[in-house]
């Protein structure tokens, strides 16, 4: 199926206009998996359901203009960025609608942000990425694949075409170097 995938990336990169409905049931239900993960830590009530979390990602990551994905761990890869950017944008539209509430602390090694209780702190992380990706973007890339996209050290280190080992040190600095930022309040 990897191999489906990105013959099938590559084709829609070079214009084949069969290549988009072919390529929609090869991804939808790991788009589907990512999803349910991310919405699972959200709190009950949430407004974004995992068919429009995933409806929002699939027009990001399809979008030739955009998205230009190598192969399958790339393609995944911008995925973690998709899924970022909409629930940044869905934190952003429900924070300027009502202000307040509690943000307990949370731990960088773990993916457990609620969008609803945590926005303040999901908006921090995201301003943190966006100055860690000036200074080192792959630092960047591993925090949202393990942070935004959910994924184990393997499947991540597969998706950025990395060593496991050069993940795992990747993944310990960007901790740091986040959660550093976070502390001195310039994220």
């Amino acid at each position: 199926m990897a191999d489906d995938l990105t013959e099938l990336l590559i084709a829609h990169g070079e214009g084949d206009p069969e290549a988009l409905p072919r390529l929609v049931p090869v991804v939808y239900e790991d788009l589907r998996r990512i999803a349910r993960q991310q919405l699972a830590r959200l709190r009950p009530g949430n407004t974004l359901d995992t068919t429009a979390l995933v409806n929002e990602a699939y027009v990001k990551l399809v979008d030739s203009s955009r998205v230009a994905a190598r192969d399958r761990g790339h393609f995944f890869a911008i995925a973690a960025t998709a899924m970022r950017q909409i629930l940044v944008d869905h934190v952003r539209r429900r924070t300027s609608q009502k202000r307040g509430g509690e943000s307990a602390p949370i731990s960088l090694g773990r993916v457990e942000v609620g969008v609803d209780a945590q926005a303040e702190l999901l908006l921090a992380i995201d301003a943190a990425l966006e100055q860690l990706a000036r200074v080192d973007p792959r630092l960047a890339r591993v925090f949202e694949c393990r942070f935004f996209l959910g994924l184990g050290e393997q499947e991540a280190a597969d998706a950025l075409g990395v060593s496991l080992r050069t993940l795992q040190r990747d993944w310990r600095m960007a901790r740091a170097w986040l959660r550093e930022s976070l502390d001195d309040g310039s994220g």
